[in-house]
């Protein structure tokens, strides 16, 4: 089974696939694989931001005081 990348990793490869097919300088074929590639990664980083959302909320919620917790049910 293949690790997932950290979500920084991720914005990095992202940013360098932008900055490649910005500058339209490689091959057509090359560029399609490429934005294959980044659309992948836009997807997984969605996913994982989807999933830091949730948990900052469950956090909050966890800590909240019993009066408020009551009222957000």
């Amino acid at each position: 089974m293949s690790e997932k990348p950290m979500f920084e990793q991720s914005m990095d490869r992202l940013d360098q696939i932008v900055s490649l097919l910005e500058r339209n300088e490689i091959a057509l074929e090359q560029a399609i694989g490429l934005f294959e590639e980044g659309l992948n990664l836009v997807q997984d980083l969605d996913t994982q931001l989807q999933g830091y959302e949730n948990k900052v909320q469950e956090l909050m919620l966890r800590h909240q005081p019993k009066e408020s917790q009551d009222e957000n049910l």
